[in-house]
């Protein structure tokens, strides 16, 4: 089956997509294009999509790399595709032929390119690593291996849509205790609810840090069943586990 890859033409000269999870090998609650290790589905069907994404973004499945996630605002420079993993949350590379890979369910998968330069980066975006500064880490990265902010592009694929992600006063609170400007990203739920709105403040934080170009893809995960995987609505459904979706790019 084809695989569902999401592009977007301010990235269009670089191979990248965000894949949706039509065209994999995995079954049951995990129908689809599944490239979770960490999820309890089986190994050998996650290798299988993996190699899938693999051979789409035109690399070997060892160039294929990604990092333990963990929520945080930490960044590696990928050099060599045999190097360790450390714990991180964002990679940012000038070497040719390393695909960069990221692995979400709701959170923002963001692919960074200045074409100028020869510079790409890819980020896994949650709230807290949003809030911690992972998005302007990796801006920094990138211009420390030859990028330039201004001519830097910041595409955020599909995510958790602000009228779906709703979320308690103490969200809000951690929010506030950063900049009382933040109230902008809430609307009012029922009752002491509120409504986040994280492609909006990833956006945000992206053009305050001085980034040429940032854009939303506009997909959203929770809503659409069919194209992509969701921990929030796994969780409202009370499964007993979700898929991760894969974003990958590569000079």
């Amino acid at each position: 089956m084809t695989l569902d890859i999401i592009t977007h033409r301010s990235l269009g000269t670089l191979k990248h997509g965000f894949f949706g999870r039509k065209g994999g090998a995995s079954s049951g609650i995990f129908e689809g294009l599944n490239c979770g290790y960490g999820s309890s589905d089986m190994r050998e069907a996650v290798t299988m999509n993996r190699n899938r994404v693999a051979e789409a973004m035109d690399v070997d499945e060892n160039a294929l790399v990604g990092v333990h996630q963990i929520h945080s605002a930490d960044v590696l420079t990928i050099t060599d595709a045999s190097e360790p993993r450390p714990d991180a949350d964002a990679m940012v590379t000038n070497v040719p032929g390393l695909a960069l890979s990221i692995l979400t369910a709701d959170c923002q998968p963001v692919l960074f390119a200045d074409h100028n330069a020869g510079v790409v980066g890819a980020a896994h975006a949650g709230w807290k690593g949003a809030l911690a500064g992972v998005l302007e880490n990796t801006l920094e990265a990138m211009e420390a291996i030859g990028a330039d902010r201004k001519n830097t592009v910041a595409i955020i694929g599909p995510t958790i849509s602000q009228r779906v992600y709703e979320v308690g006063p103490e969200f809000l609170d951690a929010f506030l205790v950063e900049d009382d400007e933040y109230a902008q990203f809430f609307a009012n739920g029922e009752g002491d609810r509120y409504l986040f709105n994280l492609p909006l403040f990833g956006l945000h934080k992206l053009r305050e840090a001085g980034i040429g170009d940032a854009e939303w893809t506009g997909h959203c995960t929770y809503s659409d069943v069919n194209r992509f995987y969701s921990f929030r609505r796994t969780t409202h459904r009370k499964e007993a586990d979700y898929g991760r979706l894969i974003a990958a790019i590569r000079l």
